[in-house]
């Protein structure tokens, strides 16, 4: 029960919930044993002061003893409460991040459209990391304080309830305070979210842009706009920070108001003789003592209050929808169709509409057409990157919305435009395509995409580190990398998205020859802007405006007079003959 509740609230798992609540127990005996040296020092000037409530005498030597076995307590307690606390902290963390980014793994591509990605590097690294401090110290300390003060004050108010009043009454209106700012804290850390991200934003673009930042000298507009960024994030986490610090402040303030009404009411009751000297004393030494710990959990409850929108930003990503569907699916062959299809990425306008076409294995099928006419989408949504608003997409047969989409992408060679690399090495690299490839097996596919022609100059050859995103190479040796790893993989379904646009002339059609070999017996959609590129293709399908403006073989299309893929090519051909 408990542990279902912490797992709940604060976004954790069963190992961890169950963790917590353990360290939560010893940090709550931990408290109460740390109380033993104030008893301890009670019983000992209590031998010195006459007509006290202790009648039992130690000699000194027992009150080493007592010492040495409180130690003792303090530090198996001690160890107990920082193996279940903070060692556990540190495996929940890792174990957060490895879920957050097993769930985006696992998340469609729509998902990441409306998500900005510094803000999900931001929750699973930051966010993270700040949560270790509330649940390593916040939590524990807070439910170990709050516990073992209810514990003690049973104990107080029955021992003198008079005493025990005016020792206690200041906690609650302390955390009443504190609780009184709770959704103006909350709202205070989720603006301070929502700032630091545009700063995050602006310090990623301005690296990922620095280039041209550079080559229209718009270094210094772009900075001051950052500086500011910056400087609205300084300014907000102080706000939030100083109007925190009013209420925990006033707290604790109340609480040193507990110490007077001691004072008050047990000079009071001793002149009245209704108490002696020597409970005066207990409660002056258990003020100093007990308001001590409470100072630090008004602050821990602000801190908590605070993490609540970090927590939230975990529990969305954790709590949204995946795609599923079978593992093992009985397809026949590997044919795509798409039949009445329509797609949108937002609600007020189709990117696809009433699309119907078939890409048949052992053709190729292009798709060509006007820039935003849909072309990479339909390629997107065949792999299932994304699902269709309506209509049906099938692979031999089968409908992808019941596939997995991991088994689905098994049977997929995929190559876009946009290449994406990792910081390893190029061997590393190609061998993304199959993991479990041989070096000879990775050389021979690198050969047949042309890589050899610029690997035989980098200083390691084929174990030369390319960089983050193979910054180290041009445009067209990225591609040539990324043709090599569809080569590898050897899939019976292929898609090509732009896949020899950065390439010469020369290396275009050496590397058509080897994708020749990669598309033989395949299901091949293409996508190309050059006619050149798809003048062998089987079928042409021309998109216009989310629409299928016609389809059929290049010879049929070229011979129809107002046909679109005509018209294209012929003002490439005439695009072609130009000079400067």
């Amino acid at each position: 029960m408990i542990a279902e509740f912490l797992s709940n609230t604060f976004a954790l798992s069963e190992n961890g919930s169950e963790s917590l609540k353990k360290g939560v127990l010893y940090t709550v005996l931990l408290d109460i044993v740390l109380m033993f040296p104030i008893s301890l020092f009670i019983l000992f000037i209590a031998q010195y002061i006459p007509n006290n409530l202790v009648t039992m005498k130690l000699d000194f030597i027992w009150f080493i003893v007592l010492i040495l076995i409180i130690l003792a307590l303090i530090y198996i307690l001690k160890s107990k409460q920082y193996d279940f606390i903070y060692t556990t902290t540190y495996k929940e963390s890792e174990i957060r991040r490895v879920n957050l980014a097993e769930q985006l793994r696992k998340l469609p591509m729509s998902f990441f459209e409306n998500k900005d990605l510094s803000d999900l590097t931001t929750t699973i690294m930051g966010d993270c990391a700040d949560l270790e401090h509330v649940f390593s110290h916040a939590i524990p300390e807070l439910a170990g304080s709050i516990i073992s003060l209810a514990i003690l004050s049973i104990g107080i108010i029955i021992f003198n309830p008079t005493m025990g009043v005016a020792l206690l009454w200041v906690v609650p209106v302390s955390f009443i305070i504190v609780l009184i700012s709770k959704s103006l804290q909350e709202k205070g850390g989720a603006k301070v979210l929502g700032i630091r991200r545009i700063a995050a934003d602006g310090i990623q673009e301005c690296l990922e842009t620095i280039k041209e930042l550079k080559a229209y000298s718009h270094e210094n507009k772009y900075l001051k706009g950052l500086n500011r960024k910056i400087k609205n994030v300084e300014s907000q986490c102080i706000k939030t920070e100083v109007f925190t610090g009013i209420f925990v402040t006033i707290g604790q303030m109340f609480l040193k108001l507990g110490i007077v009404s001691v004072m008050l009411v047990g000079s009071i009751m001793l002149v009245n003789e209704d108490i002696s000297l020597f409970v005066f004393l207990i409660f002056l030494i258990s003020a100093a003592f007990l308001y001590l710990p409470l100072q630090g959990a008004l602050e821990y409850l602000a801190e908590i209050f605070i993490m609540g929108s970090k927590i939230d930003r975990m529990k969305d990503i954790e709590n949204q929808a995946y795609q599923k569907g079978l593992e093992n699916y009985p397809n026949k062959g590997y044919d795509i169709e798409f039949k009445d299809v329509n797609f949108n990425y937002k609600e007020d306008k189709n990117v696809l509409k009433n699309i119907n076409f078939t890409a048949r294995q052992g053709e190729v099928t292009a798709l060509i057409g006007p820039s935003g006419g849909g072309k990479s989408t339909i390629s997107k949504l065949a792999a299932r990157f994304w699902d269709a608003n309506s209509g049906k997409i099938t692979l031999g047969g089968i409908d992808l919305n019941t596939v997995d989409p991991e088994a689905l992408l098994k049977n997929y060679a995929i190559v876009f435009q946009d290449v994406v690399l990792f910081d390893d090495t190029v061997m590393e690299n190609i061998r993304i395509g199959a993991r479990g490839a041989s070096d000879e097996e990775v050389l021979k596919v690198a050969k047949l995409a042309r890589c050899d022609e610029f690997v035989k100059d980098l200083p390691n050859g084929y174990d030369t580190l390319i960089g983050e995103n193979g910054s180290l190479l041009s445009g067209g040796e990225r591609q040539r990398i990324s043709i090599a790893r569809a080569l590898l993989k050897d899939a019976p379904i292929i898609l090509l998205d732009e896949a020899t646009a950065s390439l010469d002339v020369e290396n275009e059609s050496e590397i058509q020859k080897a994708l020749s070999i990669l598309i033989k017996n395949k299901t091949v959609l293409v996508i190309a802007h050059r006619m050149r590129t798809i003048a062998n293709a089987d079928k042409v399908v021309v998109l216009k405006e989310g629409k299928i403006y016609e389809q059929g073989s290049p010879k049929e299309l070229i011979e129809k007079e107002d046909s679109l893929y005509r018209n294209m090519v012929e003002i490439q051909n005439k695009a072609g003959k130009w000079k400067v």
